[in-house]
């Protein structure tokens, strides 16, 4: 049977490290691979997170098993960190929070969820967006359209040509929709856009399917969650996938929940039973690990503070990053767009073939869509970093 099968290319990121690894050049530089970098080029793991870890080392009793939904503190805890804990979503039961394996989990159990809502349910899928969008939800036989999201020539939101491309979908259709730190483009809807795309949302009887994969690293976890309180508060469905891979750094942990939020509480205990029962055909169980770290640390008013101080502390790095990086690179054109956006991405708007310059002349890595991983920069870094880029700018591409 095997033998009928053919390799299939490599993943462009994949690629991209293996690349990386393989140059021998000490000032190499990655800006490719999407995970936290501190200055020192690592992905560290948060000191909130190693107390939280020997805690649970000295206490953790058991490996049992711990149920198709996850650990109930930890689905608790995590919906009041995306919702704020006094939201009427929660205070009303519509709210249904499940542990799952990560974002990519939630992304794709969400999916499967829809399918037994209605098997010819369409997700409308931003232009650009995060490259496992479409095969997470696609592989799930869900019909994929795409919206227009970036203006390539300002590297912003081109909102207009989103609302009128919405204007098209029909009623009990699929949108979704980035939280904050949009991944690729790092250009996020502002508190007006969220308002009016809400607005849309409800007078056409869409579905919102919000990816909150980033929330506090944008501009706080209070304003990075503006968005998806306002829709959970004013419509009556509205979909979640969350990950804490990034704000806590648990990436290998595979840690993540999806949120239902349904109409009314009967509703939403009959969306749960069909949910739990797709998790319950697909991995069972999630793992245990990371979801344990992460309730310890909200429910610990000490740890829960030590992680905001750190994240905060990201949060603030990045941001400083990104008015640096504008500013020095300022003289090969206006990269003020930079600055503006929000999260660890951002497009440079150069060529592929500029980009490959840089990666063969000057040893620095990113994806060919100019796509950058801002906290790959470093003090030591952004400087030959862009002087590079100033300089292949200025060459005809």
């Amino acid at each position: 049977m095997f033998e009928q099968l053919k390799t299939l290319p490599q993943d462009p990121i994949l690629g991209l490290m293996k690349a990386f690894r393989e140059d021998p050049r000490t000032d190499k530089v990655d800006l490719g691979v999407g995970v936290y970098r501190d200055e020192a080029g690592q992905t560290p793991i948060m000191t909130a997170v190693q107390a939280a870890e020997r805690r649970l080392l000295g206490t953790e009793t058991t490996k049992a098993y711990i149920g198709p939904a996850g650990a109930e503190g930890f689905n608790q805890l995590i919906g009041q960190l995306m919702l704020g804990a006094g939201h009427s979503a929660l205070s009303d039961g519509r709210a249904t929070v499940v542990q799952t394996p990560g974002g990519c989990g939630a992304l794709r159990m969400a999916a499967e969820f829809l399918k037994l809502c209605r098997p010819d349910t369409t997700v409308w899928i931003s232009t650009p967006t995060w490259a496992n969008h479409i095969p997470l939800l696609g592989g799930a036989g869900l019909t994929i359209r795409e919206y227009p999201y970036l203006d390539r020539t300002t590297l912003s939101v081109d909102f207009d040509a989103m609302i009128s491309c919405l204007e098209q979908a029909d009623s009990g259709d699929v949108v979704l929709l980035h939280g904050c730190c949009h991944n690729p483009s790092g250009a996020d809807l502002d508190a007006d856009q969220w308002a009016a795309i809400t607005d849309l949302i409800e007078r056409k009887g869409l579905l919102p399917f919000i990816d909150m994969a980033y929330q506090g690293l944008g501009e706080g976890l209070e304003q990075d969650a503006q968005g998806v309180r306002l829709m959970a508060e004013r419509l009556p469905e509205v979909i979640v996938a969350s990950s804490c891979s990034k704000n806590f750094g648990l990436y290998r942990e595979r840690t993540g929940a999806l949120m239902l939020i349904a109409a009314t509480p009967a509703q939403g205990k009959a969306a749960a039973s069909q949910l739990l029962s797709a998790i319950r055909s697909h991995y069972s169980m999630p793992p245990s690990h990371g979801a344990a770290v992460v309730e310890l640390i909200l429910d610990s008013p000490e740890l829960a503070h030590q992680w905001q101080t750190e994240l905060g502390a990201m949060c603030d790095r990045i941001l400083d990053l990104r008015a640096a990086f504008s500013k020095a690179l300022a003289p090969a054109g206006d990269f003020s767009f930079i600055e503006r956006q929000r999260g660890m991405f951002s497009f440079l708007g150069i060529t592929p073939q500029q980009v490959q310059i840089l990666r063969e002349e000057f040893g620095i890595y990113m994806l060919d869509s100019s796509r950058i991983n801002i906290a790959g920069l470093s003090a030591a870094t952004l400087p030959c970093v862009s002087e590079a880029i100033r300089e292949v700018s200025g060459r005809t591409a």
